[in-house]
């Protein structure tokens, strides 16, 4: 009978050292707020019996999500043959909105425990940020300036944020958000948006640093980007004369001066304007002065061109072309000239006309009356 109960306590003991075990390798990690953490763990039975514990997670902070799932499904208990295991997986998300440090919680399959530790290596926000990379671009008054920005959704929620800007009047802004034009986007939680902003000058804006603000906003959260663009100034010029007038007349071989007006129409300051021409054959074409150097806005310029018809030059009308160069800018007018013949030439035809009407004058008188 003794050596019965004896074998009896010795079974039971066994039976005490053979247990359900819990087991993962990662029980105390790291990360960001709005993090999600996958557990897998496993239920061991080391026991002779067939187990059916109930799973169950606690102390898990507020605001914090979890979900045990085997498979496909959503599981709170799992059976587990005798010295067999059987996998589980656990998912927490910690919230963006979360203090930095370490947080605890256990896990328990029936009378097992797991113990887990995960701490939390920033201070989490609830916020939105809108950031670029390029906030300054500079160009002339005909550029397109392009910024490319990212809208970080730094919330639990899917925001639909409006986006807006602040821009002097006359100035064009578009937004587009998934290559396509838009005036909102929509971001899922802890998640970037590419957001593109061209924005575009009016014609006649002055040279100047033009800070233009845009906002994406919600309801709940918003955020602000200052963009910058430093305008050159627009660069237009005209060529023409005092008085408007594309036409002269030369003699042929003989010298014309023809008075030119280099007009800066544009906003930004003309450098090294060089002048230049399209002549006829043997035409010889100058000017006085050959270049300016610098002309500012709205200012005027006079120069002649010294022009030189060919000798050989027969009457009719020419063109003659006439370019004012520089490294942003070209314009060009197209004069008319209108050779006439030498004066000289024209006496001595007026002197041959006459000797003719005297010769026939002469033969006339001397031969009419016989």
């Amino acid at each position: 009978m003794i050596l019965f109960m004896g074998f009896t306590a010795l079974m039971h003991a066994e039976e005490i050292e053979k247990q359900m075990l819990l087991y993962t390798p990662y029980t105390r990690i790291s990360v960001p707020p709005g993090e999600t953490i996958n557990y897998s763990i496993d239920i061991v039975n080391e026991t002779e019996r067939l187990k059916n514990p109930d799973i169950s997670v606690s102390g898990i902070p507020r605001g914090w999500e979890w979900e045990v799932k085997s498979g496909s499904y959503i599981v709170t208990q799992l059976a587990v043959m005798p010295n067999d295991k059987k996998s589980f997986n656990l998912q927490v998300t910690v919230p963006l909105q979360v203090n930095k440090g370490t947080y605890r919680f256990m896990v328990r399959a029936g009378e097992a425990e797991l113990p887990l530790s995960v701490t939390v290596s920033s201070q989490g926000t609830f916020k939105t940020e809108f950031t670029t990379g390029q906030p300054n671009m500079q160009g002339n008054a005909k550029s397109n300036f392009n910024f490319n920005a990212n809208l970080n959704n730094k919330t639990a929620e899917t925001q639909l944020y409006a986006l807006m800007a602040t821009a002097p009047r006359g100035w064009n802004v578009v937004f587009r958000a998934g290559g396509k034009q838009a005036t909102s986007a929509q971001v899922e939680p802890n998640t970037t948006e590419n957001i593109s902003i061209e924005i575009t000058p009016p014609g006649n804006v002055e040279a100047g640093t033009y800070k233009i603000p845009v906002q994406a906003t919600t309801g709940s959260t918003s955020d602000e980007l200052e963009l910058e663009v430093v305008v050159t100034g627009s660069y237009d010029m005209e060529l023409t004369t005092p008085r408007g007038l594309l036409s002269s007349d030369i003699t042929a071989g003989d010298t014309k001066r023809i008075d030119l007006v280099v007009n800066n129409a544009g906003s930004a300051e003309l450098k090294d304007i060089k002048l230049s021409s399209n002549k006829p054959v043997d035409w010889e074409v100058s000017f006085e002065p050959a270049s300016v150097e610098t002309l500012k806005a709205g200012e005027t310029a006079n120069i002649q061109a010294v022009v030189r018809a060919s000798k050989k030059a027969i009457p009719g009308d020419y063109v003659l072309n006439i370019s004012a160069n520089t490294p942003e800018v070209n314009k060009s007018a197209s004069f008319r000239m209108t050779v006439k013949t030498p004066l000289l030439w024209g006496w001595i035809g007026v002197s041959i006309i006459l000797a003719v009407a005297g010769t026939i004058f002469y033969l006339f008188r001397k031969y009419g009356r016989r």
